[in-house]
């Protein structure tokens, strides 16, 4: 009797649980969700464009305001985020707003290991399915490389110096074989040893408005 007691009160607990642990958001699909609803579809010749990225994408609208202002460009970065999160939401944060054309910044967090380990090529299919949705759906999309980091901050010891140019030579080689449009960020703003040139970051990962400034050309270019 006290077993079965027992085996009762296990399953209870369960099923208390459960609700629990099926709300996470793991993706953080609820982000954006008035944003989007507000937005609605583009306006007929209205080339929109969608960014969909991490903190660095995110950070963009508020240190350097001035890229967005005007100009049909959506900001759809959420801090932390790997690869894999962004393909959960990229339906709902992409294909659902129409843009003509998704800015695909995404892979740091992954070699950070923010939501475990990975490999380089589990990180570049994420971003190979993003490109595939987007071409499914008309969307033209645009692979940027990882911006530099020599290190990170808050894990260190990853060895990003390393691992951001492999993973930036797997993207480049998927965009030439794909016909994808490759947007070298790294080049430009690297010190030369794998790190962000000291002007262009706040602390070896994210932007200063200066940073902002180069990325915003960068792209522009490719967009045009």
């Amino acid at each position: 009797m006290k077993a079965l007691t027992s085996i009762l009160f296990l399953f209870t607990v369960a099923l208390l649980m459960e609700p629990s642990a099926m709300a996470q958001d793991w993706a953080n699909l609820k982000r954006f969700n008035a944003e989007n609803a507000e937005l609605g579809q583009p306006s007929k010749g209205d080339s929109r464009v969608v960014f969909m990225g991490d903190s660095i994408t995110e950070g963009w609208s508020d240190s350097y305001p001035e890229f967005f202002t005007g100009k049909p460009y959506v900001n759809r970065g959420i801090s932390g985020q790997t690869t894999g999160q962004m393909l959960v939401r990229f339906r709902q944060d992409v294909i659902e707003l129409r843009p003509s054309i998704v800015v695909i910044l995404a892979g740091t967090n992954d070699i950070a290991e923010n939501q475990g380990p990975t490999t380089l090529d589990a990180i570049a299919d994420n971003i190979k399915s993003m490109v595939d949705l987007a071409a499914a759906n008309g969307i033209t999309a645009i692979v940027a490389s990882v911006l530099p980091a020599s290190e990170y901050p808050w894990r260190p010891g990853l060895g990003p110096d390393t691992k951001i140019p492999a993973l930036n030579e797997l993207l480049k080689a998927f965009a030439a074989q794909s016909g994808t449009a490759y947007l070298d960020y790294f080049s430009t703003m690297t010190d030369g040893k794998n790190g962000l040139k000291a002007a262009l970051t706040t602390d070896g990962v994210h932007l200063t408005k200066q940073g902002y400034e180069v990325m915003s050309e960068l792209v522009t270019r490719v967009i045009q």
